[in-house]
């Protein structure tokens, strides 16, 4: 499964300043390595009830691997309650054998790799046919790369696939690879029907407004696009552990109005992430309580880099990297909540992971070194911009409208950027749009959203940073170089875990050094929740996927 992205939408504090006593959160190490979910054994749960959701869109497609699937705005919470991962995270980065899909999945061979998967005999699609090993086929040869038709956003470890076949039966699935990968276990999750996978027209549109076919704890009841509402009901024909809930609602809530739509009682819960008036609100807002676990998340600004573009050349990206003051972001956004916050230096590990390793040093910032790149590239300061050939150096600098965290992060670099000469015009678009119509597209010059890592973090991001020509996949600013894809080749085909990290941090060195996704901080994991609310809140790295058949509400005692 690619990355998973997202808009900046929670809500800014005034910049500035440090931490005010009574508004900091706990610190990264000390809600590392565990989540804040109110644990409850079924016996405490009451049955039925209703879980109201708050999110910033609908999902623009419902096909989690297509380009615009659900990975954008959050709308991956949904398709994640509704289809099997083979694997499931837990709080510690680790992976589990999900035991309601698979039987067992084993390394059964080194040379060749391969892989066998013996699949749960009661596990069933919503159509009632069992999954099968040529649900694994159709979806390797979906999206191994070799038909770009299929818009995947990432063919990552399907591409190493030499051939998926029948094992002993049809419950039996034997994979061999080509070329070895490392992280294997990230593959085919979530699965998807061969239905769905049939041609390059039906993969891509058919999950486009709905999705027909699940198989999981909850199932679609219904969607109100109007309303814009999206409703799964429990589905008693599930074979697994029953759920709590009578249903899930999931609303589209504008991020201002979170705090107000909670005390009403309208959502269960919402994220505070960045925000220390959200904090605070959640502090005096009756029956919530405040959840916290360290999460992968890091918000980013992105530079295009593709042929024609004013970044095209790497040095003129280092340049302006270099011009942008990520610590005092950090401060101005969530220097209120977090003590000291320190800028994220790393692309594929979280700050509170064991492989986490700064490796930002080609663009720390450096305004003199910056200046004087831009002089050298022949951008000459000229009044209050630079110019270069009779042109001002302009950048189109897209973020979602109404926004005010997108807001203020704008604000922030825009203002670096001037100090620099750089003149980075503000472009807010319709927040509907913003996925589709401009990160999917490239279709700016600087652009920030925010980025959700998961345990095998090469798996997760290797599409962002792939660069192939015509394919680019979620390499949205076509930034990269043949050393950079040369290393991660290498990294994926590295079977041993500790030279495939040292391979991961070479690769993620070689991307600071070609001036492409500056992470900026990362996201606490902080979340208001009702208290009544049980196995449910913080999940920390184990969001992929959250066990929605646990959620419930407690009985009174």
């Amino acid at each position: 499964m690619p990355g998973v992205l997202a808009a900046v939408v929670l809500l800014a504090t005034a910049c500035g300043g440090g931490p005010d006593q009574g508004t900091t959160i706990k610190s990264t190490e000390s809600v590392t390595g565990h989540n804040d979910i109110n644990p409850r054994p079924a016996a405490d749960i009451k049955p039925g009830g209703v879980l109201q959701w708050p999110i910033d869109a609908l999902p623009a497609n419902w096909n989690p691997d297509q380009l615009d699937g659900g990975f954008a705005n959050g709308d991956w919470m949904i398709t994640n309650a509704l289809l099997p991962w083979l694997f499931t995270a837990r709080a510690d980065n680790s992976l589990a054998l999900n035991k309601d899909y698979l039987t067992s999945a084993q390394l059964v061979s080194t040379n060749p790799q391969v892989v066998e998967y013996k699949i749960n005999p009661r596990a069933r699609w919503s159509t009632g046919r069992a999954i099968s090993w040529e649900d694994f086929r159709a979806a390797w040869q979906a999206c191994d790369g070799r038909n770009t038709a299929f818009q995947c956003a990432s063919t990552t470890g399907l591409e190493n696939i030499a051939g998926v076949e029948r094992g002993g039966d049809d419950q039996d699935v034997k994979v061999t690879f080509a070329r070895p990968f490392g992280e294997w276990q990230s593959l085919f999750s979530p699965l998807t029907p061969k239905e769905l996978n049939a041609d390059p027209d039906t993969f891509n549109k058919a999950w486009a407004d709905t999705q027909p076919i699940t198989a999981a704890a909850f199932k679609i009841g219904r969607i109100d696009a109007t309303g814009k509402t999206v409703t799964l009901v429990a589905d008693r024909s599930w074979w697994g552990s029953q759920a709590h809930l009578d249903q899930i609602v999931f609303k589209v809530v504008a991020r201002a109005a979170v705090p107000d739509a909670l005390a009403s009682g309208a959502i269960d819960f919402y994220r505070i992430g960045s925000t220390v008036d959200l904090y605070k609100r959640a502090q005096t807002t009756k029956g919530v309580t405040i959840r916290q676990a360290t999460e992968a998340q890091y918000n980013l600004v992105d530079f295009n880099g593709a042929p024609g573009t004013p970044l095209r050349d790497r040095a003129t990206r280092v340049a302006v990297e270099q011009a942008i003051d990520t610590r005092a972001v950090a401060r101005g956004l969530i220097g209120q909540m977090v003590p000291d916050p320190q800028p994220v230096g790393n692309h594929f590990f979280a700050q509170g992971d064991r492989n986490y390793r700064d490796n930002s040093g080609p663009v720390k910032y450096d305004p003199d070194a910056a200046r004087k790149k831009l002089d050298e590239l022949g951008y000459k300061q000229s009044g209050e911009f630079r110019v270069k050939d009779g042109k001002e150096f302009d950048l189109n600098f897209v973020l979602p409208a109404g926004i005010p965290l997108s807001t203020s992060i704008g604000a922030l670099v825009q203002s670096q950027l001037k100090a620099a000469g750089i003149n980075a015009k503000i472009n807010a678009v319709p927040p509907a749009d913003f996925f589709p119509n401009y990160v999917n597209r490239g279709a700016y010059d600087v652009i920030s959203y925010s980025y959700q890592g998961q345990p095998q973090p090469l798996a997760a991001s290797r599409s962002a940073f792939y660069y192939t020509p015509g394919n680019l996949q979620q390499n949205h600013s076509a930034v990269g170089s043949d050393e950079l894809n040369r290393l991660l080749d290498a990294a994926g085909a590295e079977t041993d875990d500790a030279k495939r990290i040292g391979l991961v941090q070479q690769a993620d060195a070689e991307i600071f050094a070609e001036g492409g996704l500056l992470p900026l901080y990362q996201v606490p994991g902080t979340y208001a929740v009702r208290g009544t609310l049980v196995n449910f809140g913080a999940f920390g790295f184990a969001q992929f996927p959250i066990d929605y058949a646990a959620i419930g509400f407690a009985k009174l005692t």
